[in-house]
Parts: C-alpha cells; sequence; structure tokens
C-alpha cells in the first residue's frame, strides 16, 4: 500500500502539471519530505494523506488503496452480480456474438486476475480504467445509433465524448508506460511484477488463456495488416 501510495502521489502531482517545489510548498511541507513521500522512503501520516486528497481533489481511500474510484464511491466486489453463470442468461444474436462474448469476458478475467496479484493498485486502477473506457466509448456509439434516444441521458454531450475517451485513454497509456519503466528500472516499489509469460498462461489459467492467446493472435493480425497496408 505504501508503494502505491507514493507511486499515486507523483502520478497525480505529474497530472496536475506542477512543480515537486510547489506541491511541497502547498502542502506545508519540505520539497525533501515529498521527494521521501513519493519515492516511498518515508510514510507519511494520516494528516498528510487527508491534506494531499483534499489537495488533489480526491479521496482518502482512493490514496489508501481502498477505492479505484477518486471520488471514493466504488462499489464493493461483492455487490457486483456475476451474470455469466446465471440459469437462462442467453446471450442473443450471432455466433460471433456469442464468440466474442466469450473472448472478451476470459481474457479480461484473466488480465485482471495477473494484475491484482502484483498487489499494485496503480496498476489495477489504470488497467481496470482503460477497459471501463473502452466500454463505455463503444456503448456510447451504440446508444446514438437510436434516434430516440435522448442525448442528456449522459452528462458529456454526443459530440464530444469519443475525444474525451481518447484523452483519458490515452492518460492511462502514459500512466503504465511510467508504471512499465519504474519496474523495468527497479525502481516499483514494493509491488510484485506481473507474469504474463506464455508459460504461466498455460500452467494457472488452462481454461482462460486459449481466449486470451486467441485474441491477442486476432489483434496481432489486424494491426499487422494494416501495418502493410501503409
Amino acid at each position: 500500500m505504501v508503494a502505491d501510495f507514493s507511486r499515486t502521489l507523483a502520478l497525480l502531482r505529474q497530472e496536475k502539471g506542477i512543480s515537486q517545489r510547489q506541491a511541497a510548498s502547498d502542502l506545508g511541507v519540505s520539497q525533501a519530505l515529498l521527494s521521501h513521500y513519493e519515492n516511498g522512503v518515508r510514510e507519511p501520516g494520516l494528516s498528510f494523506v487527508v491534506r494531499v486528497a483534499d489537495y488533489y481533489g480526491v479521496s482518502c481511500d482512493y490514496m489508501l488503496g481502498r477505492t479505484m474510484s477518486r471520488e471514493g464511491n466504488a462499489i464493493s466486489a461483492e455487490e457486483v452480480p456475476d451474470v455469466s453463470e446465471e440459469k437462462g442468461n442467453v446471450l442473443r444474436g450471432s455466433a460471433m456474438a456469442l464468440l466474442s462474448k466469450k473472448l472478451i469476458v476470459n481474457s479480461s478475467a484473466l488480465l485482471l486476475d495477473i494484475v491484482a496479484k502484483s498487489d499494485s493498485r496503480t496498476l489495477t486502477t489504470e488497467v481496470s480504467n482503460y477497459l471501463f473506457l473502452a466500454i463505455y466509448k463503444a456503448c456510447r456509439f451504440v446508444y446514438m445509433m437510436d434516434t430516440g434516444n435522448r442525448d442528456d441521458a449522459f452528462p458529456i454531450p454526443s459530440v464530444y465524448f469519443s475525444e474525451l475517451c481518447d484523452s483519458e485513454m490515452k492518460l492511462c497509456e502514459h500512466r503504465l508506460r511510467e508504471y512499465a519503466v519504474a519496474e523495468m528500472s527497479g525502481k516499483g516499489g514494493e509491488s510484485r511484477r506481473p507474469d504474463l509469460s506464455l508459460e504461466t498462461l498455460q500452467r494457472d489459467y488452462p481454461t482462460l488463456a486459449p481466449s486470451m492467446l486467441s485474441v491477442l493472435h486476432s489483434v496481432s493480425e489486424k494491426i499487422s495488416r494494416n501495418y502493410q497496408k501503409n
């Protein structure tokens, strides 16, 4: 949790676009102490956690890794219904739709399980948010196909949501890239590196691995074809 707090503290400052000196001044601590907090050298007290949460406009639970929601209003895993095995839960449509559902559900479950094993809230948050944004964007496109649907059902107008989703996804990619660089350079803190090797997939996920490998192969083929055309 300390490693995640430190990384989140640094990422929030970078996201705000301010220097470490400025943030330290605003938070009423020395730059050296803030540097220690951001690098996980020292563990902050509760009063600093409250102060920094107010400063960056997030919840203390978010800073401490108790929720992936910045506002602290996330529901627990136990509250989310699992409809994949409900009786009578039949996906209507073509065989392609059924296959796509299985590939997406299985691959997402495998990826999130591997990410969770790293014990990194930052990694779990960014991967989850990236998937949420992709689902939201696709859902909005499908929603707007019915001219009878009201645009004001969403707080973001249809003319803006796609670009805003792209921007948020780029931020997720930036944070994931920073996380990866930190891990590769040995500065990843106490979290464990996620193991997505072929050996691990086949050994630990014999049921889900074929779906993940199928998705990776399919997307790789599509990207390669488009790349060769250009």
